[in-house]
């Protein structure tokens, strides 16, 4: 009986406990399911984030990536994610079907290689670009019994690891100079070593000039550039260079120097349909980034956004819609005198398909009134730029 009395007194002052506990933890488990004070909620976090991939650790691509995100950023308009990229063949794939993938930095070259390689004829409407960015040289480093390109025919070339920019640039080019060697594929720092040692005969490295991964080799390693002619296919897609003594005094004498060529490295984007939320995302990011240009070329950022000419065409591809609009309304003097027939014509498709995205019912226009459109089109192109 005491004891029954002893249980029930214990349980009164232990229930009053017990609640008190659980409510307790039940206030802990709301809490954390709800944002802390200062923190947004999830759908502002997620407003106007951009993910942009681009190359490997230290790579330029990615440092200017960098650059973006600390200028760019706007909280709950346009937010910068940088990603670290696979080479550009796997970000290629990474824009057309990687979720939360909006941008990539990647060689011109590489359109042309993916269509060659994978298939996707229609890869060039759905991939577009919103500006040229900086240019990146073709390096042929071999030893110094070998002249000419054509002198490696037969020979071991590092081309660099498969899937990575140097891997395609460098099969584009002995392809274009006929030259069939024995690729091979080591990570460049690796590469220099076997050139050293003669257990390889060359190695390609395309980087903006000068590279530091030249700083450890030295033409006493009987080792020297080759030139690399701007002739054939490579007119289309590349552009001619020099490399000289001032870029690499420990490989090139003074009275020398060596002609190559370069490859421009591109923002690329997915082509998205206007009226798209992804669409709407990019089209905020391209406004900002237009606008805020003069801040990527002052000190303190990469040096190679002093190269970059936001107006400039890149052969081979079509710009994004949205920057393409910004550009003729806002700065028509980048643009008038470096519209092409394509590229007017591009933007006239892309035009028209938006139009009848909108109005899917309404009868499709004739030859003859698409003609007439586009007539009215260029003029309107034309008067932007004046």
């Amino acid at each position: 009986m005491v004891r029954g009395i002893r249980c029930m007194a214990a349980r009164a002052v232990l229930a009053p406990l017990i609640l008190s506990a659980l409510f307790s933890i039940n206030s802990v488990n709301a809490q954390g399911n709800r944002p802390a004070p200062g923190i947004r909620a999830p759908g502002s976090v997620n407003s106007g984030v951009v993910g942009i991939i681009s190359g490997e650790i230290n790579s330029t691509s990615l440092a200017m990536t960098g650059d973006m995100a600390a200028i760019l950023d706007q909280p709950g308009f346009v937010r910068i994610v940088p990603m670290v990229g696979r080479g550009p063949v796997q970000t290629i794939r990474d824009i057309l079907y990687l979720r939360g993938t909006d941008l990539g930095i990647v060689r011109s070259d590489i359109l042309n290689h993916f269509k060659k390689k994978n298939g996707g004829s229609n890869l060039d409407h759905r991939l577009h670009f919103i500006t040229k960015l900086h240019n990146e040289e073709v390096h042929v480093l071999s030893r110094m019994n070998y002249l000419c390109l054509s002198d490696l025919a037969g020979k071991r070339v590092n081309f660099g690891a498969k899937g990575s920019g140097s891997n395609v640039t460098a099969s584009l080019v002995f392809d274009a100079h006929n030259v069939a060697v024995k690729p091979v594929h080591f990570d460049q720092a690796t590469a220099l070593e076997k050139l050293k040692n003669g257990e390889i005969d060359a190695t390609v490295i395309v980087s903006g000039k000068p590279s530091p991964i030249f700083s450890t080799i030295k033409y006493t390693d009987r080792v020297h550039f080759l030139d690399v002619k701007f002739a054939g296919p490579l007119k289309t897609g590349y552009l001619p260079s020099v490399m000289s003594f001032d870029d690499y005094p420990d490989l090139v004498a003074r009275n020398e120097t060596v002609s190559t060529i370069s490859v421009s490295a591109v923002l690329a984007v997915y082509n998205w349909k206007p009226q798209t939320d992804r669409f709407e995302k990019v089209s905020r990011f391209v406004e900002v980034f237009f606008k805020n240009f003069d801040q990527f070329k002052k000190k303190g950022r990469h040096a190679k956004w002093r190269e970059v000419d936001m107006g400039d065409d890149v052969p081979g591809w079509t710009r994004f819609v949205a920057a393409q609009n910004w550009l003729a309304k806002n700065r028509p003097d980048l643009v008038a005198s470096k519209q092409t027939p394509q590229n007017v014509k591009a933007s006239f498709q892309q035009f028209l398909a938006h139009k009848n995205d909108r109005n899917p019912a309404k009868k499709k226009l004739s030859q003859h009134e698409q003609e007439s459109l586009f007539k009215q089109f260029v003029g309107w192109m034309k008067n932007q730029s004046e």
